[in-house]
């Protein structure tokens, strides 16, 4: 039976995807580093769209910069990434012995004060840093946690991200079964961290108030903590440019209140400070603010 031009599309995605991360993982660190950022800025050259939605984005976020303040932050976003796509890259030779090369801790006293309550742990964190290399670093050098992701539309390379991501130890969770597994590992006092940062539909969500302006968030998370009464600590893995290593740090607990608009709000009110601390290190690129409430007029 012939190949559906969509099939033949996921296939070459599948292949390039997977040359490129071969060739990052080969290449020595400095040389895959610079090489990854070649191809994030041809990336930002080729998707004119993705700066025009960081600048529309910054333009409301963080009116107080110039333009030419603006197009920096950008530039490091894209720097970000490049960062990204070569620790993934390298995730098989990152291993207990020299990850230290490539990220340490601050705060994780936060983490296992929470650990002692026995409810588990949910940890909130954002696409900030380095979430990817943040899971993967902690289980070699504390212990595994669940990862609950939401699946790539190229399913052949999401099979292949999800088994990187196992790599050290995690399990990752796939949306669909998320709540029933989430709330195992939490009886089981281990910890899930969860990407709850990007926009959502309003049938998933609650808005709140984000660098000012509404954005619809994902309010499963708070329900699970509600419904589990595991402890809420946000964590994120920070570049340092001085070390040329990433720093995962763990905040202390986010207390919650129970209600579903109060927490999810205090949540990313976090998220917000966090992200001017580091703001080139978020993905301003996404259209975070896309969902509106009924109304208001169109952001992109």
């Amino acid at each position: 039976m012939p190949r559906t031009p969509w099939a033949i599309l996921v296939s070459i995605e599948y292949l390039a995807a997977r040359a490129l991360f071969a060739l990052l993982r080969f290449l020595p660190r400095s040389l895959a580093e610079r090489a990854a950022r070649i191809l994030t800025a041809a990336l930002d050259r080729a998707l004119p769209k993705l700066r025009r939605v960081a600048r529309i984005n910054l333009s409301f976020a963080m009116p107080e910069l110039s333009a030419e303040s603006r197009e920096q932050l950008i530039d490091g976003v894209f720097r970000s990434v490049a960062r990204i796509l070569v620790a993934v890259a390298k995730f098989p030779g990152i291993q207990g012995g020299n990850v230290n090369r490539w990220i340490r801790y601050e705060g994780l006293e936060h983490y296992l004060r929470a650990k002692e309550k026995g409810r588990g742990i949910l940890v909130a964190t954002a696409h900030l840093g380095n979430w990817e290399l943040s899971a993967f670093a902690h289980t070699l050098m504390t212990e595994p946690m669940g990862v609950l992701v939401r699946p790539l539309d190229n399913l052949k390379i999401d099979s292949w991200l999800e088994h990187r991501r196992e790599l050290s130890g995690n399990t990752v969770i796939a949306k669909q079964d998320a709540a029933r597994l989430v709330l195992r590992a939490l009886r089981d006092n281990r910890a899930v961290g969860m990407l709850i940062d990007q926009n959502t539909l309003p049938s998933e969500g609650v808005f709140v108030n984000f660098f000012g302006k509404p954005a619809c968030a994902a309010s499963g998370f708070v329900r699970l903590a509600k419904h589990s009464g595991a402890a809420v600590i946000p964590g994120f893995a920070f570049w340092n440019e001085r070390e040329r290593r990433y720093v995962l740090r763990f905040y202390p607990e986010i207390s919650m209140s129970g209600s579903l608009q109060a927490d999810t709000q205090a949540i990313h009110s976090f998220f917000e400070t966090v992200i001017r601390e580091y703001p080139d290190q978020w993905l301003w690129i996404h259209r975070r603010w896309k969902t509106q409430p009924p109304g208001a007029g169109p952001v992109y």
